[in-house]
């Protein structure tokens, strides 16, 4: 799994992904894991929503912006 080198000033702390990490659904779906984390996706959506900037604008450490906004919708 790819990870972020630096955390944004805007990213989720450990404490905060501790707590919105068990309200996710389980992803059960057969097949190659996943590459991007949850939280990686995540933080992306938030920086698009805190910056307001267009999805194809998303740093790639988030992951590719048409997978961020695939967990978007």
């Amino acid at each position: 799994m790819a990870s972020v080198a630096a955390a944004g000033r805007a990213d989720l702390t450990d404490a905060q992904w501790a707590v919105l990490q068990p309200l996710l659904p389980v992803g059960a779906k057969p097949g190659r894991p996943p590459k991007w984390s949850k939280r990686q996706l995540i933080d992306g959506i938030r920086w698009r929503v805190r910056v307001g900037a267009p999805w194809r604008d998303i740093p790639p450490d988030y992951g590719p912006w048409q997978t961020v906004y695939g967990l978007f919708r």
